[in-house]
């Protein structure tokens, strides 16, 4: 016998409509490594050994100086390391680099668009605000250089690997 659904007579309210992801929001790729290290034109620009994270950081438009202290916060929040712990709790180093291709739009076509990506005056002072907001709860943190063809090397640890928004 065929199973029938009968509708109930009250509905749960409908959730509120999501918005576009990344829309005002910093966004990173956060992954728990044990090592990493940031090189441009032969130059080690920042790199540790040991148990830390590597924060890919992206900005997009309408960003602003509260997203960019939100993300701070979750970064150094997140329980992410072994141990359930937090950077902040175990002290461990954080290399930010900024990485506009993760605003990239490939809806369209085979070549992605980076127009979701803020400008560079706009994301530039974004990036610094977050890495140095973590360096104002104590961490050491490294950076890449914005705008640069970076090598970005890293030994994921797990591997763990989120991916945050604001």
């Amino acid at each position: 016998m065929p199973t029938t659904c009968t509708p109930s007579r009250s509905r749960a309210p409908r959730p509120a409509p999501l918005t576009e992801p990344g829309v005002g929001d910093v966004r990173a790729v956060i992954q728990r490594v044990i090592g990493a290290s940031c090189t441009t034109g032969g130059r080690q620009l920042a790199g540790f050994d040991g148990e830390g994270l590597v924060v890919l950081l992206g900005v997009t438009h309408g960003d602003g100086a509260d997203a960019a202290d939100r993300m701070a916060r979750k970064i150094a929040e997140l329980k992410l390391l072994r141990g359930d712990r937090s950077v902040l709790e175990a002290a461990a180093p954080v290399l930010v680099v900024s990485q506009f291709t993760l605003y990239a739009d490939t809806k369209k076509g085979r070549k992605p668009s980076w127009s979701k990506a803020a400008p560079g005056p706009v994301a530039e002072p974004l990036i610094e605000r977050v890495a140095a907001s973590l360096e104002d709860r104590g961490l050491v943190v490294g950076r890449g250089a914005f705008g640069a063809d970076m090598l970005v090397t890293l030994a994921n640890d797990g591997p763990v690997t989120l991916i945050v928004d604001t």
